[in-house]
């Protein structure tokens, strides 16, 4: 076979402790998965899960111990972070039960779904889809992934992120509206997942603007840091 072109190299994320590397195939984000966050966006109540997709070459990949540069976007005024448990699928499958849900995930990292939160908005009073709030370039920054055996109960544990060390938000994975079973049960009926996929979960309440200069610190405790410079 010959390419009109050179391919594209597959977007990875590293393995923490090893030299090996998570290929990724698709982003699957979860919308209003924490009540409180919910409900700072105009929202309440337990609605049915919903999702939407980035680019897997949105991907800001940053290692262990590293500080990565998230370029701030175009067009946008109102740059928000949303911190969040990354779950990565090493087995796919569709209509995939949540009693059997853990049988498919590989590990997790801690990544940040960034929003151009004024274009979201303006498409939204639109009724139009909102990719252009969610699916641009650099929108989905991470870190490395943690195998699930070295992962400890992700279920239980406390997330939080910082901007120039101020707390922002800080929440447990307990508060999720839709647990990660749930999650993968949910998005396996809608679509065949398969190796490669990561889910961004949710994030808690606290969603608010970075700018040029801000430093930006989050984490899933058992998962490590994920630390990033605004340029």
């Amino acid at each position: 076979m010959s390419f009109v072109f050179p391919a594209p190299t597959v977007p990875s994320v590293p393995v923490l402790g090893t030299t090996d590397r998570f290929p990724v195939r698709r982003i699957y984000c979860v919308g209003r998965n924490y009540e409180e966050h919910a409900k700072e966006m105009g929202f309440t109540g337990r609605e049915p899960p919903f999702f939407f997709l980035k680019p897997a070459d949105a991907l800001v990949v940053v290692d262990a111990g590293s500080t990565g540069n998230l370029p701030y976007p175009s067009l946008t005024q109102n740059f928000h972070h949303e911190i969040e448990l990354v779950v990565a699928i090493g087995v796919g499958g569709r209509n995939i039960a949540a009693a059997d849900a853990f049988k498919h995930i590989y590990g997790y990292a801690v990544g940040l779904d960034m929003t151009r939160r004024d274009l979201q908005n303006e498409m939204k009073k639109q009724g139009r889809p909102w990719c252009i709030g969610k699916g641009f370039d650099h929108g989905a920054p991470i870190g490395p992934i943690t195998p699930a055996a070295q992962a400890g109960d992700v279920s239980q544990a406390d997330i939080w992120f910082k901007v120039n060390g101020e707390t922002r938000q800080s929440s447990t994975v307990s508060k999720l509206i839709w647990n990660i079973a749930e999650t993968i049960e949910h998005l396996s009926a809608a679509w065949d997942l398969a190796p490669g996929d990561l889910i961004y979960t949710g994030t808690p309440e606290g969603v608010s603007a970075v700018v040029r200069g801000d430093v930006l610190e989050g984490g899933v405790s058992g998962l490590g840091e994920l630390k990033l410079r605004v340029v």
